[in-house]
């Protein structure tokens, strides 16, 4: 055996074990981000209305990326495994299995860092459902990965390397499938994504002309008689439409009473409604939150039951009735 160092080969390991680690990394990525949208833990969450499109930005994340990584991997292993049946120089075959005992190593990790945290988990009495799961599919991923290249460095007969590499390709191809259909089907499909960030889009615009309406009581002591009245080219506000104008849908504003007047919009989905847990996007309780933010997150006037749900829809024309509190939002001349 020539002590040869083949450039092509070399390049082909560091490939397979790179696309390997990035396709490992993005499909556990998925599926716990999958599973903490499908079992959201009560503890670390509130019970939250309306889109926001932070929501899934880490299960698109890893979806893109596992995409785009998985096929390379595959790609990169089939000619991988075409160069190692050939002959190859002392340090081709060195470096091949520096690669695998280096995969083998890792998986050995994942498992014992599996075992340990599970263990951790149950003695702080916080085994859910979707823990379990996390656990099982890493310990999955970790003894498939494991037990293929431990099997390639055996070096058993080139029939039966033909026959495992397949079924080990066809396992991990499913695996992915699977957990790219269960990711489409939480996270919903990119035309549902487009009509939930339409209506984000239109509640946006309520808020940003709720907070003007507003704005014009405490400054005129009456409301606007219509959307006419809220045009101020001198501060630089125009009227929102809506993101669907040119199909005929526009929002829709009327005085009610001297302290009541309604908004309206056409929305294309029910509100979604649920457990959200903390730590993403720009969630601040109310008491972190100045005075204009308050007004645009909430009604001017809180319902009976003292909670803000301000707007929650369904799928069609929806109306939102509002009283303003002069107390709660006096005039500007009594302020000054």
């Amino acid at each position: 055996m020539s002590p040869k160092l083949s450039p092509k080969y070399f390049f082909l390991s560091l490939g397979v074990l790179v696309s390997l680690i990035a396709s490992v990394v993005s499909f556990l990525n998925l599926v716990f981000e999958t599973l903490n949208k499908k079992f959201p833990d009560v503890l670390n969450a509130s019970y939250e209305y309306g889109y926001h499109t932070y929501d899934f930005e880490n299960i698109r994340s890893a979806l893109a990326a596992l995409i785009i990584v998985f096929p390379i991997f595959l790609i990169l292993s089939y000619f991988w495994k075409k160069e190692s049946k050939k002959e190859m120089g002392s340090i081709d075959e060195i470096i091949r299995k520096w690669m695998m005992y280096l995969v083998l190593f890792l998986s050995s990790v994942v498992i014992i860092v599996d075992l340990v945290t599970l263990v951790k988990y149950f003695i702080a009495g916080e085994i859910t459902t979707r823990f379990i799961l996390k656990v099982i599919i890493a310990l999955i991923v970790a003894l498939l990965v494991g037990l293929y290249y431990m099997y390639e460095l055996k070096g058993k007969d080139k029939i039966m390397k033909v026959s495992t590499g397949l079924a080990f390709g066809t396992d991990a191809t499913i695996l992915v499938l699977l957990a790219i259909i269960f990711s489409f089907i939480i996270m919903g499909s990119p035309a549902k994504q487009r009509l939930l960030r339409l209506d984000d889009r239109r509640i946006q615009d309520l808020q940003n002309v709720q907070w003007q309406v507003i704005n014009y009581w405490q400054q005129k002591q009456k409301l606007p008689e219509s959307f006419k009245d809220l045009k101020d080219p001198l501060s630089g506000f125009s009227l929102p439409v809506d993101p669907e104008f040119e199909k005929g849908i526009n929002y829709e504003y009327r005085k009610i009473e001297k302290l009541k007047f309604e908004l309206c919009g056409t929305f294309s989905l029910p509100i979604p409604k649920g457990w959200r847990e903390y730590g993403g996007g720009d969630i601040r309780p109310l008491t972190m939150m100045k005075g204009e933010d308050v007004a645009m997150m909430s009604y001017p006037y809180p319902g009976p039951d003292g909670v803000n749900e301000s707007w929650d829809h369904e799928a069609g024309r929806t109306c939102f009735e509002r009283t303003i509190d002069p107390e709660r939002y006096p005039p500007f001349e009594k302020l000054r």
